[in-house]
């Protein structure tokens, strides 16, 4: 069983208890969660979908309706941090706000999603880099030596100091968004002030018909910027870093997608675009790029789609070693995954337990002969977004009653949440009830997939019980504070509480 963590860093030789304080800055950390969201793959994948079966032209007034959203959801989250120091995020806050039982079956569903997720996105990366390569030098290469490649490269970056990890994942941002801005010029350039249309952002365009569906492209693209928390015992004067990165992810993430895809629709017409997109979604972006950029633009932007990507991997990657390492700090998990890097910090043991598992279900895949596209993301993908719009909906609804509890009514600490709670709420009801949209299937062994969260939330309820009954102890320190308020931070704590 891991030992409580009371101090950050090793202390007379001994081996550090806690993960390397005070090496991101809130710039790091935005970096790391937008990587995380993969914005090309989101826009070459998920936004032209919107734009084919959704609400069509609306799209981009959806996508501002939704960031509009997370921003409320951000307004309670953030104001959680100086009272819940535990790098376990959602599971810790609702542990806080309704019960421990409920906090443990919140983390069985993290830990879950958050997997799915990295491994669909493992099986896209491997698709693309194998195309990639057989269109580039006309070789044919087997997806699954691409896995293993991807798996142990990330695995090497998420083993050593999280610093590296960041570096990387910046500069992969920094060229997929910069192409990316450099086409949404071009394209605004050639429009001209004749050519621009607001029609996108009228109540008529954003609450036609296909709104469900667009609503559930547009949470897709956005879930990740949580993971803020995750990186709070690593992060240069916490209590200021985690809120300036979780708005400055929303907003960054959200500004991106809004003009990006307005930049679409303006590049087709407003009157055209749902016609254009349904004809090839898979295609459009590379289109309007080749139209705008010419051959060699389309050449990069299938590039910056595999580094995109691979970013995205590394992002989950460093997410659930991270959670794996609070569970098992709190005592939830196998001890040994509380295992620290004695020199790089990093949380060394649950990133080779974290390998096995992308190798066992990457192989599984491989060794059933399914495509690595259209079944192992396909299938997976969705099951990890409905995942995490569960748990967003249970954090943002768990914190006014967290707050109310203590006598803390405000705009931001109990109304900004329980609106952004009920619009999430909505949103997640929607990707259920249209969940063949996400996948793209009619199969029912795909579609029921979200439902595997019942049991395991149930299990993760049943095993509260048992601690409750049968090891107070353990159960006392489930979801508890268990990062170190560093020199200073008292008084940033004061103020981020205010």
């Amino acid at each position: 069983m891991a030992e409580t963590a009371g101090t950050i860093g090793a202390q007379s030789g001994a081996a550090p208890s806690g993960l390397m304080a005070g090496t991101l800055g809130s710039g790091d950390i935005i970096f790391m969660i937008l990587a995380c969201a993969a914005p090309m793959g989101v826009l070459a994948g998920l936004i032209p979908l919107a734009l084919a079966f959704g609400n069509g032209v609306g799209t981009p007034g959806t996508l501002l309706l939704v960031c509009g959203a997370m921003l409320l959801f951000a307004a309670g989250y953030v104001r959680m941090i100086p009272h819940i120091r535990n790098a376990g995020a959602f599971y810790a806050y609702i542990a806080a706000s309704l019960n421990k039982e409920a906090g443990i079956a919140a983390a069985y569903v993290a830990v879950a999603a958050y997997v799915c997720a990295a491994t669909s996105i493992l099986g896209a990366l491997s698709f693309f880099l194998s195309d990639f390569v057989r269109q580039m030098l006309g070789v044919s290469t087997r997806w699954e030596l691409w896995a293993v490649a991807s798996i142990a490269l990330v695995a090497w970056l998420g083993y050593h100091k999280i610093t590296m990890a960041a570096k990387v994942l910046t500069v992969a941002l920094l060229l997929e968004v910069g192409v990316i801005l450099v086409l949404d010029l071009a394209i605004l350039f050639d429009k001209g002030w004749a050519g621009i249309s607001f029609a996108s952002f009228t109540p008529a365009a954003i609450f036609a018909p296909g709104l469900g569906i667009s609503v559930i492209y547009a949470i897709n693209g956005c879930v990740g910027f949580e993971a803020t928390a995750i990186y709070q015992e690593e992060a240069r004067d916490r209590e200021r870093t985690i809120p300036r990165a979780t708005y400055g992810a929303i907003l960054v993430l959200g500004t991106f997608y809004v003009l990006s895809s307005w930049c679409l629709v303006l590049s087709i017409t407003p009157g055209d675009v749902k016609a254009a997109a349904g004809a090839d979604p898979g295609r459009l972006v590379a289109r309007v790029a080749e139209r705008y950029l010419g051959g060699i633009g389309r050449d990069v932007l299938s590039l910056l789609t595999i580094t995109s990507l691979f970013a995205s991997v590394l992002g989950f990657f460093n997410n659930i070693t991270r959670y794996l390492f609070a569970l098992a700090r709190d005592g939830l998990a196998p001890g040994v995954l509380a295992r620290v890097h004695p020199r790089h910090g990093s949380p060394s043991a649950a990133c080779f337990v974290l390998t096995a598992i992308l190798s066992l279900v990457v192989g599984a895949f491989a060794l059933a002969g399914l495509d690595p596209l259209l079944n192992l993301a396909t299938s997976l993908s969705s099951m990890g977004a409905v995942g995490l719009m569960l748990l967003l909906t249970t954090t943002s609804l768990s914190v006014p009653i967290f707050f109310a509890r203590r006598g803390e009514v405000s705009f931001g600490k109990t109304l900004a949440p329980f609106l952004g709670g009920v619009l999430i709420a909505i949103a997640t009801y929607l990707s259920l009830t249209n969940y063949s949209a996400l996948t793209g299937t009619t199969l029912a062994i795909v579609n029921d997939l979200p439902f595997l969260f019942v049991p395991l939330a149930a299990a993760g309820f049943l095993h509260g019980l048992y601690l409750k009954r049968r090891r107070p102890a353990l159960y006392a320190r489930v979801g508890t504070t268990q990062v170190d308020i560093l020199p200073g931070e008292e008084k940033a704590g004061a103020m981020a509480a205010a």
